[in-house]
This record gives structure tokens, sequence and C-alpha cells, in this order.
């Protein structure tokens, strides 16, 4: 297996930045596409834990689109093979209070690249 093929790497930077516009942008069609459409996706966020697609769907649209814009610091995407991949980034949003962590599962699917599973969650700036 090769890690790192550059065209893979570059290719999945691409829907990790779409995927990251969509997010502060609050665009909910971009978001839905880009998780892939089956009930075995996960997404584990700080306070919720969504299972399936349905769900994960039903949590973008009731979310608020307030205070979407923040900073990525010391992201990483990894790949493996030409199909498979992972995305994980740090972020803050003003005023730097908390340290968000989100990792990502990205699968190459016969429509394109889909999040398969994602995590998100806080931990406090160190001093």
């Amino acid at each position: 297996m090769q890690v790192n093929i550059p065209w893979v790497v570059e290719e999945m930077t691409r829907n990790f930045e779409r995927y990251e516009h969509a997010l502060v942008t609050n665009d909910i069609e971009t978001l839905d596409e880009l998780f892939w459409t089956d009930a075995r996706t996960l997404r584990y966020g700080v306070n919720e834990i969504l299972h399936g697609h349905d769900e994960i769907a039903a949590f973008r649209a009731a979310r608020p689109a307030t205070s979407l814009a923040r900073t990525l610091e010391r992201t990483v995407i990894t790949t493996f093979g030409e199909d498979f991949a992972t995305a994980n980034t740090l972020f803050v949003r003003p005023p730097r209070e908390r340290i968000g962590r989100q990792s990502q599962t990205w699968v190459r699917m016969p429509e394109g690249w889909r999040i398969v599973a994602a995590h998100v969650s806080f931990v406090e700036p160190p001093p």
C-alpha cells in the first residue's frame, strides 16, 4: 500500500477544503452530500451522537447558522492507497477560549469521496 500518493493527497485536500467552506458558510446541501448516505455513517460531536446519514442531516438542518467562522491549525491529511484517507485538524473560534479537534475518515465511493466517520471535540487551551 502506498501512503500519501501525491495526486490522491491533492484530491483529498480539495475535498477537505470544500467541506470546510461548506461548514463555515452553512452550505447544508454540500455538507449532506459529503457524508456517505448510509445508516452506518457516524458523527460524534461535542454534544451529539449521530448514527446514520439521516440523523446527521437532521442535525445540520437544525443547527444555528451563527458564529461558524474558525481558523484551522495543524491540519494533517493522510491517504492510504487511492481510496481511503483521514483528515485531522485543530480549529479555533474567536475568542480563543477552547481548541477544537476534528477528525474525519474518508472513503472513495462510486459517487466520489465521502466522510464515513467524523468526530468533533474541544479541549481547554494550554496556559
